[in-house]
């Protein structure tokens, strides 16, 4: 079948195929190959329905004509199961902002990449619906009810039942139906790419193409941001997916009104729409195809699910909700990638006390000592108050030192924990002591836990030991 391509490419470029190479096609059906001859390098494409090659074809050349960047399809075989298409090269984003992903600290480049893609999104889905005859998508031209229901139900069979959890499924229907009237709300005559990703978007010179469009349709423009921006292995940390987000906000009020309320409400069921049905296709091509990678992105997955719970519950779909949360603890998903990220255990104490000893053994770390900061404890009526009640924190904020004290340790913990994420330990302590263990240390502590939080997607453990508490951020 390969041989086709060859033809095609002698067809186009009056030259024979010097070099022949077949590509990684991820989870595709389809098959890519690079060929070379004389100074032309092109992509030829052999697919597997008729139906989606026409519909990558068709959609690429309305793109074309509207100016938005992607692979341009070149030569098409007689019976379209066949095509070659413009090379765009190997700069994968997805594989461009890796340092990222593995350290957990995103370059400025690598942010400059991420913006430019949700800036260009709105494009696609507002100028690439313009004229666009949706009646040529694959393998339906909109996303409606029953493609929710699909995606639902492939989430319950696919990965819910496979996990061994126990639940009711009459329940767990009325939660879905709930939940496939909200989504199906406000629909929108706008392009959705279904299957927008890093992975999907190319960069030449400095500039992001997008490929495999093939599943798009008509559809609401709230997927593709959720897609995107909670993508299961990209490992956001959270500041930097709100500023991907509001990136996206800006450039979409170029082409129509927002109500940023309502936007961030719609998008937050499409956040969870999405992270159901990427873990549906973990659970397809992992349990039942048994290909092992699909279930190494498991536990990305759950994480995403786990910390989106934990911000703010889906209440309106009460068992839906409980059936989550329990899915996030099942002891089958503790002892893989997720969980193997980097913990930094975070520790107020009181010097007369003692330093804390690391629970981990491997010793190490930061023990700060917050006693030059000015003293709440010193007068009696913050002696009733914490370091987590707003008193101590006026208090302490106030005069802006502890700022200065809290600049200089993010300064140190910072470059520690990125170059402990790149060399894969897992065990960082910082520790605050004050002269009570109440205060300052207390307030120090939360501070460093929530900027970590938003800097880097590490596990945050909180002691607070003259207090008596512990918790997980």
């Amino acid at each position: 079948m390969p041989d086709i391509l060859d033809t095609l490419f002698k067809e186009y470029t009056k030259q024979d195929v010097a070099e022949r190479k077949e590509m990684s096609s991820s989870g595709s059906n389809r098959r890519y190959f690079r060929l070379r001859g004389g100074n032309v390098s092109v992509v030829g494409v052999i697919g597997t329905s008729f139906e989606e090659n026409r519909a990558f074809i068709e959609i690429d050349r309305h793109f074309v004509e509207k100016n938005i960047r992607v692979p341009k399809v070149l030569a098409v075989s007689s019976d379209g199961m066949a095509y070659l298409q413009e090379d765009l090269g190997d700069d994968q984003l997805y594989l461009v902002v890796s340092q990222g992903r593995e350290s957990g600290e995103y370059s400025d480049y690598e942010k400059r990449l991420l913006f430019k893609v949700m800036e260009m999104l709105p494009k696609i889905q507002y100028v690439g619906a313009q004229g666009l005859d949706f009646n040529i998508c694959y393998p339906q031209p909109a996303f409606d009810a029953r493609m929710i229901m699909f995606d639902l139900n492939y989430f319950k069979y696919c990965f819910l039942k496979a996990t061994g959890l126990d639940f009711n499924e009459a329940k767990l229907q009325d939660d879905f139906e709930k939940f496939q009237k909200d989504l199906i709300e406000d629909m929108g005559n706008t392009f959705m790419y279904r299957d927008f990703q890093a992975r999907n978007v190319m960069v030449k010179e400095g500039t992001p193409y997008f490929i495999d469009f093939q599943g798009g349709r008509r559809g609401p423009i709230y997927y593709d941001v959720a897609s995107f921006v909670w993508q299961a292995r990209a490992r956001y940390p959270e500041a930097l997916r709100m500023q991907m987000v509001q990136t996206y906000l800006r450039a979409l009020k170029g082409y129509t009104e927002v109500d940023e309320e309502i936007f961030y409400k719609r998008l937050r069921l499409f956040v969870l729409f999405r992270m159901l049905q990427v873990l549906g296709a973990y659970g397809f091509r992992g349990y039942f195809e048994k290909k092992p990678h699909f279930l190494a992105s498991v536990p990305f997955a759950l994480g995403n699910l786990r910390r989106l719970l934990l911000k703010e519950p889906f209440n309106e779909y009460p068992y839906l909700n409980q059936i989550l949360t329990e899915m996030t603890t099942l002891p089958q998903f503790n002892d893989i990638a997720e969980d193997r990220r980097l913990e930094v255990g975070i520790v107020s104490f009181a010097y007369k006390k003692g330093i804390p000893l690391d629970p981990s053994g491997n010793g190490g770390g930061y023990v700060f000592d917050c006693r030059s900061i000015n003293n709440p404890g010193k007068y009696e009526y913050y002696r009733q108050f914490t370091g987590n009640d707003k008193e101590v924190v006026k208090f302490l904020e106030d005069d802006g030192e502890v700022f200065r004290f809290l600049d200089n340790v993010f300064k140190l913990v910072d470059p520690h924990v990125k170059r402990f994420i790149e060399r894969k330990f897992t065990h960082l302590q910082v520790c605050f002591g004050c002269t009570g263990g109440q205060h300052r240390s207390v307030y120090c502590a939360e501070r460093l836990a929530e900027h970590l939080a938003s800097k880097f997607d590490v596990k945050i453990s909180v002691t607070h030991r003259e207090l008596g508490i512990e918790k997980i951020v």
